[in-house]
């Protein structure tokens, strides 16, 4: 009887196994870091982390070699910040292989069209197999895509050559984030590489803009990009002292320090809000007096409902920007989004069309001319991040079942409830701050883009969230490393 009930349950496993057994003979020739075999000091982790962050960089400054040009509208702009990426370098895709590739596999096991045991070692290793070779195809099809569309020149301005050149380049630069993000996920280092790639764009962004050296002549002579280098080079030029301090305050169409300002406060917000949490005591069931808590944050999906946003507004953006180049004269076309080029930004602004009414008034002003645009704005971002939040715990599998039932498996119950009322509990919490969670962070965009913050909303509020995030990691790194040498 128990032979007979054991060959029962096996093909019920087997028969999601089967999608994955694929990647079996592709496992060997994929590149792999192998898992830490003793514990990494935490100096080790840090210098692992800088030196993967310095690559990075590094290929981000690192030209394409054979691209015939880069000029004219970036039809990526809007994903730059979600994606890490850099126009015309070596960085292009950035992280998109590995973000598109975790999504996809995350969405197909949470659908549970592929099953996985997480407690069977074989299957984790297939799944981490069948997620890297996605990566690898997404990142070589990527590039193909990118050099068909002729985003650095036509096939015959490049010649068939240097066409292949660019394309293994892209590709070969998509292996090395992959394999770096992997470096640091298998305890080599810090966090992982999704997170330091696009905290490192976005702060690099706003660095950049708040002390940059360049001169952009705007109509009134030439200025200095940088918010910080232009009020001192207006104070020292101009002799009407608070003229300059107020065109230093709210100069337009390039960084001031007004921008600065609110770049400031909204970090400040943010890691206010990071502290919001409702803790649940939990103790062991088996060992006595063992007592745990269970944190539940006000960000509970982190930042993951404005990634989701922010990936679905930019793919819209693009399509409707190529449907517009080619047939502008359409009506759905234009329902769809009307785009201009900007002089300032290097990209298409939309001036009409949804897509317009889905972007961020570009100021107060922009706000009190055209108040149903500020008022859709609105709307849309909140119930995008609240819909993204409650969606994203269910298929990533930090729903109020799935976290009962992790808690069971390590033996773990609420005083003074039931062990069967442990979901209804979770119930209680976890949906609550998934939505309100996601609200919240749809309003700190929309504040963040309304007062005008460098880096956009967006960009502000990953690398405040992924910022924390390593702080945190640090200080637990740091306890760890303190009880470790009993101190």
């Amino acid at each position: 009887m128990h032979l007979i009930k054991r060959r029962e349950k096996k093909p019920m496993a087997g028969g999601g196994f089967r999608v994955l057994h694929l990647v079996r003979p592709f496992l060997a020739i994929l590149p792999e870091v192998q898992s830490a075999d003793r514990r990494i000091p935490f100096r080790e982790k840090a210098i692992y982390t800088i030196i993967a962050l310095f690559i990075y960089l590094v290929c981000s400054q690192l030209p394409l070699y054979g691209i015939h040009s880069t000029t004219g509208a970036d039809p990526f702009y809007w994903m730059r910040v979600i994606l890490a990426s850099s126009r015309g370098t070596v960085m292009e895709l950035g992280i998109t292989p590995i973000v598109t590739s975790g999504m996809v596999m995350q969405l197909l096991v949470g659908s549970k069209i592929i099953e996985v045991d997480n407690s069977v070692r074989e299957d984790r290793t297939l799944l981490n197999g069948a997620q890297k070779l996605l990566g690898f195809l997404i990142a070589i099809g990527t590039a193909v895509a990118y050099v068909v569309s002729g985003m650095y020149g036509t096939i015959s301005q490049l010649g068939t050559g240097n066409a292949i050149l660019i394309i293994l380049q892209l590709f070969f630069a998509g292996i090395i984030v992959i394999c770096l993000d992997e470096l640091l996920q298998k305890g080599y280092g810090l966090g992982s590489g999704i997170s330091l790639f696009i905290a490192t764009n976005i702060c690099e962004n706003i660095i950049w803009k708040a002390f940059s050296p360049t001169t952009i002549n705007s109509g009134r002579g030439a200025e200095f990009e940088g918010a910080i280098i232009a009020l001192f080079h207006l104070l020292i030029t101009r002799t009407d002292k608070v003229r300059a301090l107020r065109e230093a305050f709210y100069r337009q169409n390039l960084p001031n320090v007004t921008n600065l300002l609110a770049t400031v406060l909204v970090f400040l917000i943010v890691v206010y809000f990071q502290g919001f949490r409702v803790v649940l005591p939990v103790r062991s069931k088996n060992a006595r007096g063992q007592q745990g808590s269970y944190p539940i944050k006000l960000f509970y999906t982190s930042n993951m409902p404005i990634i989701l946003q922010s990936a679905l507004v930019s793919n819209l953006y693009f399509i409707s920007q190529l449907l517009y180049r080619k047939f502008s004269g359409n009506f759905f076309v234009n329902l769809l989004g009307k785009w201009q080029e900007s002089e300032y930004s290097g990209g298409s602004v939309p001036v009409g069309g949804l897509a317009y009414y889905m972007t961020a008034p570009s100021s107060l002003a922009d706000v009190i001319a055209n108040p149903f645009h500020a008022l859709f704005y609105i709307v849309f971002m909140l119930s995008a991040c609240a819909l993204f939040s409650k969606t994203w715990i269910e298929v990533s599998g930090s729903s109020a079942r799935d976290v009962a039932k992790q808690l069971k498996e390590q033996q773990m119950v609420m005083p003074g409830h039931r062990e069967s009322n442990l979901q209804k509990e979770l119930n209680r919490y976890i949906p609550t701050a998934a939505a309100f969670g996601g609200i919240c962070i749809g309003a700190l965009t929309v504040l963040a883009d309304f007062m005008g913050a460098i880096g956009s909303g967006t960009g502000i509020l990953l690398a405040v969230t992924i910022i924390y995030q390593y702080f945190e990691t640090f200080e637990k790194e740091r306890a760890t490393e303190l009880g470790f040498f009993g101190l």
